[in-house]
């Protein structure tokens, strides 16, 4: 990895461009540099989910996605370097089959909403695939190792999967989109 910060200020990108790992300077709006901050954004979101009470075995996974969301800035900001390893996306579809096993299969859309924890887990879902989305347009660009796309993809899933678990917290249950084919059903 590159240097370690100092200083916070140093003013170089007053110019509107920043310094990569590798230490060649790009516009704020280059696709690398959109997608190393739609990461961060999402790893900022997973931190305010981790502030609610979640069950532990959810949190431990949450934390360690943090850190694979780290690494995977960290190589976002590095062209060429590789940090995220194939096997975070085989921790992601461990967890994700773990968790939705517990779940009662879906009949209907669902609503992003329900509890706190279960909201803010959809919140992660849709930032995880805009950063999914830039990293895919990073990727029409530039040369880039499959990885980071399909922890993203896995990722949202996982937040989806995680929503459900989080909305059956002391007795919930999904809000459930009415549809018209389910206004037809109760009828």
């Amino acid at each position: 990895m590159g240097n370690r910060l100092t200083q916070i200020a140093t003013r170089t990108g007053d110019g509107g461009t920043t310094g990569l790992g590798d230490n060649t300077r790009v516009s704020k709006a280059h696709a690398r540099v959109m997608a190393m901050g739609d990461v961060d954004e999402l790893n900022s979101n997973i931190g305010v989910l981790l502030c609610e009470s979640l069950p532990p075995v959810a949190r431990e996974v949450l934390i360690e996605v943090q850190h694979q969301l780290f690494n995977l800035g960290g190589e976002l900001s590095i062209p060429g370097y590789e940090l995220l390893k194939p096997e975070a996306v085989i921790a992601l579809d461990q967890a994700l089959a773990d968790h939705n096993a517990e779940l009662p299969k879906l009949l209907e859309f669902i609503l992003p909403a329900g509890n706190r924890a279960a909201s803010l887990a959809h919140v992660c879902r849709t930032v995880a695939r805009r950063a999914e989305r830039s990293v895919v347009l990073l990727g029409e660009q530039e040369s880039l190792k499959d990885t980071p796309r399909q922890y993203l993809n896995r990722l949202s899933d996982l937040m989806f999967v995680l929503a459900r678990v989080f909305n059956r917290m002391n007795g919930g249950d999904d809000v459930y989109w009415k549809s018209e084919r389910m206004s037809q059903l109760e009828s």
